[in-house]
């Protein structure tokens, strides 16, 4: 376990290290830097557990010595050969983007992946964020995707940075699980479909309700999801490029679903159909 500056716990916010951890509040310091940040021990957990991810720790003492010093120290154990750096609580509340920082911040490495990384690995569920922009959102759906046993998330071009920290903390550690891919055009629906998804859009005007599609056997391929703007809806180039558009039916007096609980509901009626023993043929 190293400190940054001899024995002593860093107290200054111009120290180059804190500095250079902050730059990844921008989505412009994200890119130029390759570096985002994972924000409490959860997420920080998520990141140690992925070889290769983290590139440096901020922590208090406070953090490491109070009611879950357990936790902390496995956390840390598992930290092998990242440095580990003391800072005053001033400090990571400096680094950190919440207003009550957790007293743990690790800098990782972009985790985000190239599109044929994602089609190598022959997916059978995968969800697309057309145009998502609500960090909160994309964070849920990536956690939801994660729990339901998803392949991927890809994001569109428009769509918010999966690795911004809203969207990283709403994620609860789930961007260190599944691959990401982002700034896809529409035309990803093209190459999602030359590897053998079927993609379905999922889109509140639709005529075929998601129940239907279930009972004749669309849920059951390997799918690709695609859930749009939050105000919007599913942009129509998207629209008029998938292979079939469902619904997910209201069935009391709310005006709609939101992005998240739809992608939600689609996630897992495909999980369960894919699950689903096949019956044999009389």
């Amino acid at each position: 376990m190293t400190r940054s500056s001899g024995p002593g716990v860093i107290d200054e916010p111009s120290h180059p290290r804190v500095r250079a951890a902050r730059r990844c509040h921008s989505a412009s310091g994200r890119a130029r830097t390759g570096r985002f940040l994972a924000e409490g021990a959860q997420a920080v957990r998520e990141a140690v557990a992925e070889p290769g991810v983290v590139v440096e720790i901020f922590a208090t003492p406070q953090w490491r010595s109070g009611d879950a010093s357990d936790s902390a120290a496995a956390i840390l154990g598992n930290a092998v050969g990242v440095p580990i750096h003391e800072v005053s609580e001033r400090v990571l509340a400096s680094i950190a983007e919440t207003t009550t920082p957790q007293g743990v911040v690790a800098v990782c490495r972009d985790v985000t992946v190239g599109l044929d990384v994602l089609l190598a690995r022959s997916p059978r569920l995968v969800v697309v964020l057309a145009e998502v922009r609500d960090p909160g959102n994309a964070g849920t759906i990536i956690r939801t995707a994660d729990a339901a046993g998803a392949d991927g998330v890809v994001l569109t071009t428009a769509s918010v940075d999966p690795l911004g920290g809203k969207c990283v903390r709403s994620s609860v550690g789930s961007v260190f699980h599944l691959p990401l891919v982002v700034g896809q055009p529409v035309e990803v629906v093209d190459h999602l479909r030359g590897a053998g998804l079927t993609v379905l859009a999922a889109d509140a005007d639709a005529d075929l309700d998601i129940t239907e599609a279930d009972e004749q056997g669309l849920l059951a391929r390997p799918t690709a999801w695609v859930v749009g703007n939050e105000a919007h809806g599913v942009p129509v180039p998207y629209l008029r490029a998938v292979d079939a558009v469902v619904g997910v039916p209201v069935h009391g007096r709310a005006e709609s679903l939101n992005v998240s609980v739809a992608a939600g509901v689609c996630l897992y009626a495909s999980a369960r159909a894919q699950r689903r023993p096949r019956r044999e043929p009389h």
